[in-house]
């Protein structure tokens, strides 16, 4: 097991990373909302890159597994320079950012702050502007009005908050109004029974964004998880496919 590293940010935020060295690009892995990277896609993706001798990089958002922080604080603008800054720090010249659920706007975010960085996406479930579509209007003016908003949890007895601080940073930072200037290589991976993200989102992400190599893989059977051995399968499949095209460009 790798050993488990934490990177200061400038106001003593402490975020917890692992990684392990390699050949590149670097694969970074996003979590989704309210997860790690102790998590099941983020694990086996790690191990493959260790056993594989690939470069990869892991980590928590303040506020989440072992990093520092209070979960209210968290939002996308903050994780997102927490991941900018981890990547900076390790000195990485190209990466494929790897974003679950949530993460997969981030991933959006993030390539647009690093454009000579980012050199492929993939999406698992991506979920961008989920702040909008994903909220009832009713709970919407509730968030407007700084109140916290309570859902029930599918994955465990807390229930899930969303607070007015993260709620308001993702209405000013939606990726589907307009073009997304990315033209790297994008793979969309989407559950059609999941009950979390409409399976139709990956095609109206896939016609914003402005790069013609963008493919999307539906998997019939597969929930908002896509954790199962035949979904990661799928996944690490599409990593290797990227990596290799990466290389033989080089």
């Amino acid at each position: 097991m790798t050993e488990i590293r934490f990177h200061e940010m400038p106001d003593g935020r402490r975020i917890a990373h692992r990684f392990t060295p390699g050949q590149g690009p670097t694969l970074v892995f996003l979590p989704g909302y309210m997860s790690d990277m102790a998590g099941s896609k983020a694990t086996a993706l790690f191990d493959m890159a260790v056993h594989a001798g690939r470069a990869c990089l892991l980590l928590d958002y303040s506020g989440c597994g072992q990093s520092s922080g209070d979960f209210a604080d968290g939002t996308l603008s903050r994780w997102r320079d927490e991941v900018v800054a981890l990547i900076a720090a390790a000195a990485l010249d190209k990466v494929v950012l790897i974003g679950s659920s949530m993460g997969g706007w981030l991933m959006l975010m993030v390539a647009e702050a690093l454009p000579d960085t980012v050199h492929s996406m993939i999406g698992i479930a991506a979920a961008p502007d989920f702040t909008d579509w994903g909220v009832a209007q009713m709970d919407k003016g509730l968030l407007a009005d700084g109140e916290t908003i309570y859902e029930d949890n599918p994955y465990g007895p807390e229930p899930t908050p969303t607070h007015p601080g993260f709620w308001a940073d993702g209405q000013a930072n939606l990726q589907l109004e307009s073009p997304i200037g990315f033209d790297g290589p994008v793979r969309l991976l989407q559950g059609q029974r999941d009950a979390e993200v409409p399976w139709e989102l990956a095609l109206r992400l896939s016609e914003t964004l402005r790069s013609d190599d963008v493919q999307v893989t539906f998997i019939k059977d597969g929930d908002h998880r896509l954790s199962r051995e035949s979904d990661l399968a799928v996944l690490m499949r599409t990593v290797a496919e990227l990596v290799l095209a990466r290389e033989t460009a080089a």
